[in-house]
C-alpha cells in the first residue's frame, strides 16, 4: 500500500487502557509459558495498530509542521505516549516476573528482558506529567527550528535550504550565510536556553523521583544500554582523544590546502575543495532513480527492498518551508514497510539520505517477518552500524551521483566522516556534565561548550562570531534535546562502519556477506556478542581505536 494511502486512526486511550487491563490479568493467570506467550503474540497484534498510527501522526506531522490537524495530532500523541509506555511497562513487569521466564527468554531473548529490567528502571505513574511536559518542550524546540525564516540575498530560507550556502564554493558568500545562521540563533537562544534549562530540571526531576542520583543513570536505562555503561564509554571518549584528535588535526590542515586559505575559519567548516562540495547531478527524482539502479547491482536482497519502498512512495524527501529539520527513518509495522524522511537541499546530503538511512530501512526490511517484536528493538549503537556500513558499501556507485567529481565525493566522505567522530564524543562528554550539573545556568552550559571544543576540536577558528565564540554552537545539534545521551550511538556505529571499511576494500563480498549477517541478527543477542560473531572489533576493547586509526591513515 502507498504511504499516502494507509490511513490514520487516532488512538483510543480508553481501548488501550482496557486492553492491557485484560491482557495484565489473563497473563498473570497463564498456566504455562506456552499459554503465556500466545498471549503475548495478542499484545504484538495489538501494539502494530497503535505504533503504526503513532508514526503516521508524527511522519504528517513532520512533513508539514503548519499542518492544523496533524499538529493537534502530534500534541495528543506527545501526551499519550507516556501513558501508554507507562502500561506497556506494567505489563512487562508480569513478564518479567513470570514463573515461565526460562520458557519466555527462549523465545523471547535474554536481551528482551534485560531491556525489560532497565524499562521498569525507567518509568512510573508518579512521572507521567513530567513526561508529557518533556515531549511539549521538545515539540516547542522542534518548532523553534522548523519555523526558521532566514532572509539571505533576497530570499527567505529554513535551515535545511540555507545549507547550500553555507558550503558555497565562495568563501564570502560561506562567511555572509553562516553569519545569517547565527544571527538567526542569537534571535533565539533565549528561548533555546529557556527550553533547555527546563528539560534538564525536567529530566533531572524524573531521576530523583525514580531514586536516582541524577538524570545520568536514568538515560542510559531509557537508551537500553544493555551491555556497557558509563566506564566504558569514558574509556572509548579517552582513546578518541588520544587518537583521533591528532588524526582529525592532520585531516584539516589536508582540507586547509585543498581549499587554499591561510587559515581554517569557522566558515570554511565542512567545505573540502576550492571549487566546492560535489553536489549531486541530478534532480530529486534522478537520485531516487539512480538509487534504485545502485541498490539493484548491489544484491538480491537491495534490490527487493528498494523496489518496494519506490512502489509504495516511502520516500519523503524533498526540503519544504514547513517542514521540520533533519532526516530519519521508521518502520510501520502493520505494513511491514520502512519509510524514510529527510530535507532534500542540492548538497551531498542528499545522496546521503539514499545510503545512511537506506541502511536503516535496509535492515528493518530484511527482518520485516520476524514475529518477535523484541528482536527488531534495536539499541541505537547497533543500529547506527546498518547505517554507517551501508554509506561505505556503496562508494563504488557514486558516478551514478556524482559523475567525474565521484572520487572527490569519496575522499571528502571519509575525511568528513573521521572528523565526525571526535564531535560526537564531544557532544557525549557534554551532556554527561550537563546532568551531573543540573544547577548550571545557560551561560556556564555554553562555557562548558566552548571549552570542549578547546580539547575535541582545537582547529576551529570562530573568529568574532560572538555566538560561537561563546559556546552557542550545541543549540543546533536536535539530539540533544530529543534524545539524551543518543549520540555517542553515531560514534560508537562509525568507528565500527570503518571497520568494515577497512574490510571491504580489501574483500568486498566477504564483508558484505557479515555485514548481511549482522542485519539479520538484529538485536537476537547483547552487542558485543553480536560484533564477535559477525568477525568485528568492540570499540571499547583498549587498542581497537589505535589499530583503527593506523589503518585509516594508510587509506588517506
Amino acid at each position: 500500500m502507498k504511504c499516502s494511502e494507509m490511513p490514520y486512526k487516532r488512538i483510543d486511550m480508553d481501548e488501550v487502557k482496557a486492553f492491557f487491563e485484560k491482557l495484565i490479568a489473563d497473563s498473570k493467570n497463564a498456566k504455562s509459558g506456552e499459554e503465556q506467550f500466545e498471549l503475548h503474540k495478542k499484545y504484538y497484534e495489538f501494539m502494530k495498530d497503535i505504533h503504526t498510527n503513532r508514526i503516521l501522526g508524527t511522519f504528517r506531522h513532520d512533513c508539514d509542521t503548519s499542518d492544523e490537524f496533524y499538529t493537534k495530532e502530534n500534541d495528543y500523541l506527545d501526551e499519550i505516549m507516556p501513558l501508554i509506555s507507562n502500561l506497556e511497562n506494567d505489563y512487562s513487569k508480569v513478564l518479567f516476573e513470570s514463573p515461565y521466564r526460562d520458557y519466555l527468554e527462549s523465545k523471547i531473548s535474554k536481551v528482551a528482558f534485560k531491556n525489560m529490567e532497565l524499562a521498569n528502571k525507567s518509568i512510573s505513574e508518579k512521572i507521567l506529567p513530567l513526561m508529557q511536559e518533556e515531549n511539549a518542550l521538545v515539540s516547542r524546540y522542534d518548532k523553534i527550528i522548523a519555523s526558521a525564516k532566514i532572509p539571505f540575498d533576497g530570499e527567505e530560507y529554513n535551515l535545511s535550504l540555507l545549507r547550500k550556502f553555507l558550503t558555497s564554493d565562495d568563501r564570502e558568500t560561506r562567511k555572509r550565510a553562516w553569519k545569517a545562521y547565527s544571527d538567526y540563533f542569537t534571535s533565539v537562544t533565549d528561548e533555546i536556553d529557556e527550553i533547555f534549562d527546563k528539560l534538564v530540571k525536567n529530566r533531572t526531576k524524573q531521576a530523583k523521583e525514580l531514586g536516582y542520583d541524577n538524570f545520568v543513570e536514568l538515560g542510559y536505562n531509557r537508551m537500553n544500554r544493555n551491555a556497557y555503561r558509563r566506564a566504558e564509554v569514558e574509556n572509548f571518549r579517552k582513546q578518541v582523544k588520544e587518537s583521533f584528535v591528532p588524526f582529525v588535526c592532520e585531516i584539516q590542515e589536508m582540507r586547509r590546502k585543498q581549499i587554499g586559505v591561510d587559515a581554517l575559519k569557522y566558515y570554511d567548516n565542512e567545505v573540502y575543495y576550492v571549487n566546492g562540495n560535489p553536489a549531486p547531478t541530478g534532480t530529486p527524482e534522478e537520485i531516487l532513480k539512480s538509487g534504485q539502479e545502485m541498490y539493484r547491482e548491489l544484491s538480491p536482497e537491495t534490490a527487493e527492498f528498494f523496489d518496494f519502498m519506490t512502489e509504495n512512495e516511502l520516500f519523503d524527501v524533498l526540503g519544504r518551508k514547513t517542514k521540520k529539520q533533519g532526516g530519519y527513518m521508521d518502520f510501520l509495522p502493520k505494513y511491514k514497510a520502512p519509510i524514510i524522511f529527510a530535507n532534500f537541499n542540492g548538497t551531498s546530503g542528499d545522496v546521503d539520505v539514499i545510503t545512511h538511512e537506506c541502511g536503516h530501512a535496509f535492515q528493518g526490511y530484511v527482518t520485516r517477518d520476524d514475529e518477535i517484536k523484541e528482536h527488531n528493538d534495536l539499541t541505537m549503537e547497533t543500529a547506527e552500524i546498518h547505517s554507517m556500513s551501508m554509506e561505505y558499501f556503496t562508494y563504488q556507485w557514486m558516478d551514478k551521483f556524482f559523475g567525474d567529481r565521484a572520487d572527490e565525493y569519496r575522499k571528502m566522505h571519509f575525511m568528513d566522516a573521521i572528523t565526525f567522530v571526535p564531535y560526537g564524543c564531544m557532544v557525549d562528554e557534554f551532556q554527561h556534565i550537563i546532568y551531573d550539573k543540573p544547577e548550571l545556568t545557560p551561560a556556564e552550559r555554553k562555557a562548558v561548550w566552548a571549552d570542549l571544543e578547546k580539547q575535541y576540536r582545537p582547529w576551529l577558528d570562530y573568529e568574532d562570531n560572538e555566538f560561537f565564540v561563546t559556546g552557542g554552537w550545541w543549540q543546533k545539534q536536535g539530539h540533544i534535546f530529543w534524545d539524551p545521551f543518543y549520540y555517542i550511538d553515531y560514534v560508537l556505529a562509525s568507528v565500527v562502519a570503518m571497520e568494515f571499511k577497512v574490510w571491504m576494500d580489501n574483500d568486498f563480498k566477504d564483508a558484505w556477506n557479515h555485514y548481511l549477517q549482522l542485519c539479520k541478527l538484529s538485536v537476537k543477542d547483547f552487542y558485543e556478542n553480536e560484533l564477535k560473531e559477525v568477525g568485528l572489533e568492540s570499540p571499547f576493547a583498549d587498542g581497537t581505536i589505535k589499530g583503527l586509526v593506523d589503518e585509516l591513515k594508510k587509506k588517506l
